[in-house]
Parts: structure tokens; sequence; C-alpha cells
């Protein structure tokens, strides 16, 4: 069954920003000429060369302990402890991060993570519904030249569910679409029988260190994912969870805010 026309995604990609005069029209254009000549004479690298200079505002001692290692899929990637998303009671590890943006009092709320490794599945979906997370955003394959950059943490087929320790996930539903994959997937408790309906949106045109191969398939994807949210912090993750997954976190952000005629600094 379709979820979703061609057409509707078109719709949703021709967004336009709340313009009430000829004042915010003027503001906008010298915005986008301000970004032009900082990226000619490469102010905005600049500044993005200067990060690595900076020093961390916070520790990572969750993510170095001996028995969180393992955790890991990269071992120079964690999160802050002041951030990072417990689990259950003890508030066990898993590597992934609260992130809180706000822009013109409104807060946009995320979880950033890793792609789940074989071992850290269980704890992914408890995370997904400790949360109440309606969505989650995948921006990469999960084999990548070669190389292994997430594991398959859902269901294969729609007549088998993926059985974990906690849950037991089902897909009731899917659709391929040119640049992304839309499954919609039943998580249900195993201790309490309760079912948490979730929407997994896989961007497929992303290479890990490139770039999306369609800019108007990517604005399409963006959207949608918004339109898409309900509840709980909006999950994203590519393999790292910090190039690809920052990346989209900050065009989903402008991207409000250019609908709602917030102001962007450049």
């Amino acid at each position: 069954i379709r979820i979703v026309s061609e057409r509707e995604l078109a719709q949703l990609a021709q967004f336009r920003p709340l313009l009430s005069n000829f004042h915010e029209q003027s503001i906008i254009k010298d915005c986008f000429k301000m970004l032009e000549k900082k990226v000619a004479e490469y102010e905005i690298l600049q500044e993005f060369m200067t990060l690595g200079s900076k020093s961390l505002p916070d520790a990572f001692n969750s993510g170095n302990e001996l028995r969180n290692r393992e955790k890991n899929r990269y071992r120079d990637i964690l999160p802050y402890d002041s951030t990072r998303v417990p689990l259950g009671e003890n508030k066990d590890y898993i590597n992934a991060s609260y992130i809180r943006i706000v822009n013109s009092g409104e807060e946009y709320f995320y979880i950033a993570s890793q792609g789940p490794l074989p071992s850290t599945t269980d704890d992914f979906w408890q995370m997904v519904l400790e949360n109440n997370s309606n969505v989650i955003v995948m921006i990469t394959r999960e084999i990548e030249g070669g190389i292994i950059k997430c594991h398959h943490y859902w269901p294969i087929s729609m007549k088998k569910p993926m059985e974990l320790k906690n849950c037991r996930i089902f897909l009731q539903n899917y659709q391929i679409l040119q640049y992304f994959i839309i499954r919609i997937l039943q998580v249900v408790k195993k201790s309490t029988g309760s079912s948490h309906l979730v929407k997994h949106l896989q961007f497929t045109s992303w290479p890990d260190h490139g770039t999306p191969a369609s800019v108007d398939g990517f604005i399409k994807y963006v959207r949608y994912v918004r339109k898409s949210h309900l509840t709980g912090p909006i999950v994203v993750h590519c393999s790292a969870g910090v190039g690809r997954t920052g990346v989209f976190l900050c065009v989903d952000v402008v991207f409000c805010a250019i609908e709602k005629s917030f102001p962007v600094s450049v």
C-alpha cells in the first residue's frame, strides 16, 4: 500500500517563507548574498577549520569505561557525559546524545546516535521506546564501499517479526522511493504487550564523506521527516552519528526557520 505520493512530496519541497512585506524579502536576499560572499572568500571554511582547535566542553567518561567500550562503533567518537541518553533505571550506556536547538523561542529536540551494532540493537530499541520517539532518521546504507556502516536492526520481511530481548518488531508496510525508503514498524513490548508505531525513514543516496545525490530528493526527505514527527525526540543516525547526522539536524532547523520567517544567522 502506497504511503505517500510523489505529488505530496513535491508539495512539501515547495515551502515558502511567511513574507509579509518587502522589507522581509530584502532581508532574505541580503542573507543569501552574505552567504555567497563568505563562501567565495573561504570564510565559512576557515570557521570550520578552527573548530578542531577548540577545547571540548565536557568529558566522556561513560563511553570510555571498560564495560562500555564494545558498545562504541568508533573508539574516538563518544557522547558527552552531560548529554548522553541514559537507558533504564540504572542509566545504562548507549552511544547517543540528546540535542536541543533553540531558535526564536522554538525548541527542536533530537537524539543523535551511532548506527546500531549487533550487540546494541536491543539498547537502541529500548532508547526509542523510553523516549516515545515515533520517527527514526537513518542516513546511511548498511554497507558502503564494502564496509559495514550499520547493523540491519529492523525486520526484513512483513511475514516474520524481529525477535529481540525485550520487544518484538513487525514490519507493517514499506515504500521504496527514488532517494529514500519508508518503513512502518510496530514495536511490541514483551513485558506489557503495549505497542508503539515508528516511521523508519532511510535516505539511501548519501555516501559517507560525500554529499546527497540529489538536492531535491534530500529536501523532500527532510520535509517528510518533519511532517511525520509526532512524539518524542527525532532519532537520527548515520554510521558514527556525527557527520551526516549533524548536517541533517542543521538543515531541518534552517528549513523550519525559513518556513516561519525566523532570522537565520550566517
